[in-house]
């Protein structure tokens, strides 16, 4: 095994760390939302999907929360769309800007994503205990949110 692999299994660093649980959260939310009747919605998606509002969201907006470049998220938008997940309105605050809102399909996909990751989460907590466990949270996002400042999107 060489000297990266090697620290990679013993000493991951927060890239690697990081990678590791969101393929693994992905890989179990997504083949949860297939089983449930989403099979065409892709890991892709959940920077739009985990931002998704009942009374919608700019995608400026969408950009801003997820990290993606606006163009990956009108893509994504696109696509979404054309799946029946979501549509475009006319925000009512500003006539030119428009809302990313869900359908009834999407809001039925938002729905069971919510409760596949609760039941996630609430696995977590019983394994670690909640006290462990939302501590562990805290400062996760404590160190994800001083990461993005950093970013340069």
């Amino acid at each position: 095994m060489g000297i990266r692999a090697e620290r990679n299994r013993t000493n991951p660093d927060l890239g690697v760390l990081s990678g590791r649980l969101l393929f693994a959260v992905q890989s179990e939310l997504f083949a949860s939302l297939a089983a449930k009747g989403f099979a065409d919605i892709q890991p892709r998606h959940g920077a739009v999907l985990a931002y998704l509002d009942p009374q919608g969201v700019r995608a400026t907006e969408l950009s801003r929360l997820s990290g993606q470049h606006k163009q990956v998220v009108g893509s994504m938008v696109d696509e979404l769309e054309s799946l029946g997940y979501v549509e475009r309105h006319p925000d009512p605050a500003d006539r030119r800007a428009k809302l990313v809102c869900p359908t009834p399909r999407g809001l039925r996909l938002v729905r069971a994503a919510d409760r596949i990751m609760a039941g996630i989460q609430r696995r977590h907590a019983d394994r670690l205990g909640r006290e462990t466990f939302d501590e562990f949270k805290k400062l996760l996002i404590e160190v994800t949110e001083h990461q993005r400042q950093f970013s340069s999107s």
